[in-house]
Formats: structure tokens, C-alpha cells, sequence
């Protein structure tokens, strides 16, 4: 797995248990959050396929949610985010 925000290789696997307050030793940017869980889905209601009972607001941050598992397939969604989040700021950037 690497870490979405320094792209630094962290030696866990897929399903691995991670703790609330895992992060990279790097960059010390959260771990158990929900751009590398299994269920994240941008297409989904509130960006999960699971049905949970209120929206998670920041994807890249350490949150309580029960239903989080590591997702074992290599995402590159932290850049997408932050392209996409890029391309919103640009778009409504005050003159």
C-alpha cells in the first residue's frame, strides 16, 4: 500500500487492521482513512458503498467509521481528490 499523500510504500496489505491513529512515517498523513478503504466510491452516495448513516465529509482523515477495511487494489484516488479539488479552486478563485 502507499500512502496517498507522499505516495511512500507502507507495509501493509490488504484487509490489514489499522489503527484510528496509524499514519506514514513520512509524512505523518492518516492511514485508516477513507480514500483507501475498500468500500470508497466516488460514484456512490456520500462517496461509500456501504450504506452508512451520515456522510463522511473529509475522505483523508482518520474517522470512526465501522465499516473501514483496506482496500487491496492500488488507487491513485488522493491525486484525483487533489486534482479535482484543484480544478474546483481554480474555477470559483477570486479575482
Amino acid at each position: 500500500m502507499k500512502c496517498p499523500k507522499c505516495q511512500t510504500e507502507i507495509p501493509f496489505e490488504a484487509g490489514a487492521k489499522l489503527g484510528r491513529r496509524d499514519q506514514c512515517s513520512q509524512c505523518t498523513q492518516d492511514l485508516r482513512v477513507c480514500i483507501l478503504c475498500e468500500f470508497y466510491d466516488p460514484s456512490s452516495q456520500w462517496e461509500c458503498k456501504e450504506h452508512i448513516s451520515e456522510q463522511v465529509m473529509e475522505k483523508e482523515k482518520s474517522n470512526f467509521c465501522d465499516y473501514f477495511r483496506l482496500s487491496g487494489k492500488e488507487r491513485h484516488q488522493a491525486e484525483q481528490s487533489q486534482t479535482h479539488l484543484s480544478a474546483a479552486e481554480a474555477l470559483f478563485k477570486k479575482k
